[in-house]
């Protein structure tokens, strides 16, 4: 094979390989960026310092949030908001409030975006529609939730290094993880 050839072929490959695509597809709408304000400057009311914000982290919260909209059963009794349906690329799983099948949601990060680290989740129901305000207000509320947000309790020996916001009508979802995000993330209205 000439030289030049070869140059091509790798050239090629590199620009194809999943190593060197940056996903453009995933944006914050304008309320998933005033979430994450929010987020933001409760943190550092708190000391905390900013999270960044995660490419794959946003895929797999707005993923979860259309998914929340459009096929969980609320009202079955068992599976709780961390759920995820079968209607998806991804395992579906049913989170019981008793914890045992955590992993099922741990997991989501590193199984639909490629996040080599497990995520944590926190989301919302609005019946009038998740917002920003409501969302963070009752996060604040909830001792689980928002020792999550500035890590306390179980969580105060971890360094959020990637968060990912995601809304669809009425669920509110945050992921938050331990590994940085090479991939960038810009508004929708970039």
């Amino acid at each position: 094979m000439k030289p030049l050839s070869l140059l091509l072929i790798l050239v090629s490959l590199l620009f194809t390989s999943s190593a060197y695509k940056k996903h453009t597809s995933i944006c914050l709408q304008p309320e998933e960026k005033k979430l994450y304000n929010l987020i933001m400057a409760y943190r550092q009311e708190n000391g905390l310092p900013v999270i960044p914000l995660s490419e794959k982290l946003t895929r797999v919260a707005q993923l979860h949030a259309k998914d929340l909209s459009e096929n969980h059963n609320p009202n079955n009794g068992k599976c709780n908001l961390h759920s995820w349906s079968k209607k998806g690329k991804w395992t579906a799983c049913c989170y019981t409030d008793d914890h045992k099948q955590a992993r099922c949601m741990w997991d989501k990060p590193r199984e639909i975006a490629g996040y080599n680290s497990n995520g944590y989740e926190i989301s919302y129901f609005s019946s009038i529609g998740a917002n920003a305000e409501e969302g963070l207000a009752g996060w604040k509320k909830s001792p689980g939730h928002n020792r999550v947000i500035i890590n306390e309790g179980t969580w105060n020996q971890i360094t959020w290094k990637a968060i990912g916001i995601g809304f669809y009508k009425e669920y509110g979802v945050v992921w938050f993880g331990t590994l940085e995000d090479e991939l960038t993330i810009s508004d929708c209205n970039d």
